[in-house]
């Protein structure tokens, strides 16, 4: 049926669950500090669960938003936080910011299109 909410399906969901999921696990294998690995294991693991509402909730314009703002959280983590010397994790922080940003802001019609098809049921 056309119009109808398909969850689990949108990619940009998906890649944000992976980059969320490789933030978080990222100073497994990257020379950090302790600012630096708890603020990308944190914001890793909040972006990940953003993105299961998003996979949940097709019509959830908020949870893009959020993908968006921990994007740009990640991307300037590094000099907020005091990381930026460490290369491998500021490079995995702005890369994995850059990339959830433009995620987030590719999913923004599709969870508008959805959010506007559930409201006028």
């Amino acid at each position: 049926m056309a119009g109808t909410s398909r969850t689990w399906q949108r990619w940009q969901d998906w890649a944000a669950l992976v980059i969320g999921v490789l933030t978080a696990l990222s100073p497994l294998v990257t020379t950090t500090d302790a600012a630096a690995a708890w603020t990308m294991v944190v914001l890793g693991v909040v972006l990940a669960a953003a993105s299961l509402w998003s996979l949940a909730v097709p019509g959830s314009v908020a949870s893009e938003w959020v993908h968006g703002v921990l994007g740009v959280l990640l991307f300037l983590a590094p000099w907020v936080m005091g990381y930026s010397a460490l290369a491998g994790a500021s490079w995995t922080s702005w890369v994995a910011g850059v990339l959830a940003a433009v995620v987030a802001v590719s999913a923004l019609p599709a969870a508008n299109a959805e959010h506007r098809t559930l409201a006028a049921r």
